[in-house]
């Protein structure tokens, strides 16, 4: 006989398989999912290309959306309170987006074989994604520090301003 709850999942952590699908229906978690497996395809095709000494870029590109990818699946950024996570992927966003711009228009200008044009190709196309992406986050960002400088002025009041020592 089975119990009534044994259809239940077992309490504690998800398994890190398959994300929650809230995660992959939100904007959010698509712009990640497509960072990464663009990020994958424009280090694979750096390594088979001329173009190797560009490889790095993209694996650490990789490597950062994976991370945030799965941070977000498993609701790291709200158990690590102390990270301003917007603010992070933020300076992730802009750094990437820079830095595809420049290798794609090396690679496509500098280097004739396929392989590195299709690396700048795609590297074209994951700029105006990471681009999408930090611009939506500088919204978030935006709109948090509005909401943080409507708090009452005198809430902020400085430790020279409390004291009541008259020092001149």
């Amino acid at each position: 006989m089975e119990e009534p709850g044994a259809a239940e999942p077992p309490p504690g952590p998800r398994p890190l398989l398959l994300p929650p699908a809230e995660l992959l229906r939100s904007r959010k978690g698509r712009l990640l999912l497509a960072e990464s497996v663009l990020s994958f395809i424009i280090f694979i095709c750096y390594i088979a290309s001329q173009a190797t000494s560009f490889m790095m870029a993209p694996l650490l590109e990789f490597l950062l959306a994976l991370f945030l990818f799965f941070a977000y699946a498993s609701k790291l950024n709200e158990k690590f309170k102390g990270l301003y996570w917007p603010l992070m992927d933020f300076l992730r966003c802009v750094t990437a987006a820079i830095i595809y711009f420049a290798i794609s228009i090396a690679a496509v200008s500098k280097y004739t074989d396929g392989a590195s044009k299709a690396a700048g190709v795609f590297g074209f196309i994951a700029t105006i994604v990471y681009a999408i992406d930090f611009y939506i986050t500088f919204n978030d960002l935006v709109t948090f520090l509005k909401q943080g400088s409507s708090d009452t002025p005198e809430g902020h009041k400085s430790e020279d301003e409390d004291s009541n020592s008259d020092s001149d």
